[in-house]
């Protein structure tokens, strides 16, 4: 088969794969990097060591699920000191099992035809660009590179350039994944997309790319760093006689976990951005640095790191199935 053939068919695999098995850890992120960040409590004096769950009113459930409904089990009773302890999902473990108990096994899998449309194309032309580059396009400007340097400057260019032209598309995602204001306004592919219509018509086409700018914060980074590492480690087996697709997984995994680490505060940026687009009155700062300092001065440093737990336990197995499929396919389908 063509090499490019080979390649394209192996690239796509990939990201196929990837998106279907991954969008658990994605949808858990987004539901923990989206929760409302104040807990409110019900009344403001509730009896000491009483339930604050007012007979007369309806269950208080943690609002985390687009089809929350009262569930016995994820009912408000805990006061401590003026806060509603139990009002939030904590943690990754907490997250799986409120989302599995609420919305079943599809709801960890919300979004994932929408992640198939976007994530497929985009994944496939980001490797496709980032081989162009290092093999075809860079060397002849950079021919004393270091075995470093080249990937790193692939993987910038290749992340920049895929992230602007699909960040329209990563917005709907985002958005659809994300956690709704209230259990009586589930997000819908239908009342996203309206949300954003209504967006462009009132802020105009430049607003369908908010969010670019921590989104590039996240993936160039992340991309130069992880594309140098890859090289690295790959190299480093193949010196000690190890190659072939394992060798790639285990090389992908190690150097997306750490990327993911060293970007995981503007994940939380980008997907905080994206999400507002939802909200139809925006109180709070639209943009990257004033949100930045919103979320520092009002809920801490630690909540730039909201669902990491998630984002990691994605990122090692997905930058493995990735790479491991496009050079072991890609491998397989080019031999006579």
């Amino acid at each position: 088969m063509d090499p490019f053939q080979a390649k394209l068919i192996a690239a796509a695999t990939g990201s196929a794969v990837t998106a279907v098995t991954m969008t658990p850890f994605d949808v858990v992120k987004t539901r923990l990097q989206t929760q409302p960040p104040h807990r409110r409590p019900l009344f403001p004096k509730p009896p000491p060591n009483t339930c604050c769950q007012p007979s007369n009113a309806a269950p208080c459930i943690r609002n985390m699920s687009s089809l929350a409904r009262p569930i016995a089990g994820d009912v408000v009773c805990l006061w401590d000191h003026g806060v509603l302890k139990t009002q939030r999902v904590n943690g990754f473990y907490d997250a799986v099992r409120h989302l599995w108990k609420v919305e079943g096994l599809a709801g960890l899998w919300k979004g994932t035809g929408t992640t198939l449309i976007i994530g497929v194309p985009a994944s496939t032309a980001y490797i496709l660009t980032y081989d162009y580059l290092l093999n075809t396009i860079l060397p002849p400007f950079m021919p004393q590179a270091t075995s470093v340097a080249l990937p790193l400057c692939a993987g910038v260019l290749a992340r920049s350039s895929i992230a602007t032209v699909t960040s329209p598309l990563e917005l709907i995602r985002t958005n659809l994944q994300s956690t709704p204001l209230s259990s009586n306004n589930p997000h819908t592919l239908s009342s996203v997309l309206k949300s954003v219509r209504r967006l462009v018509q009132t802020q105009g086409v430049l607003s369908l790319w908010r969010g670019l700018a921590p989104t590039l914060w996240r993936d160039v980074p992340f991309s130069g760093y992880y594309w140098a590492s890859y090289e690295l480690w790959k190299k480093s087996f193949k010196k000690h006689g190890h190659e072939g697709a394992w060798i790639a997984f285990i090389s992908g995994a190690i150097s997306g976990t750490s990327a993911a680490l060293i970007t995981s505060p503007f994940d939380t940026l980008k997907t905080r951005r994206q999400a507002l687009v939802m909200s139809p009155i925006q109180n709070g700062p639209t943009g990257t640095m004033s949100l930045l300092m919103h979320i520092l001065r009002t809920e801490g440093t630690s909540a730039l790191f909201a669902g990491i737990g998630p984002r990691m336990a994605k990122i090692a197995p997905a930058c493995g199935i990735m790479i491991a499929c496009y050079e072991g396919i890609g491998r397989t389908l080019t031999q006579p």
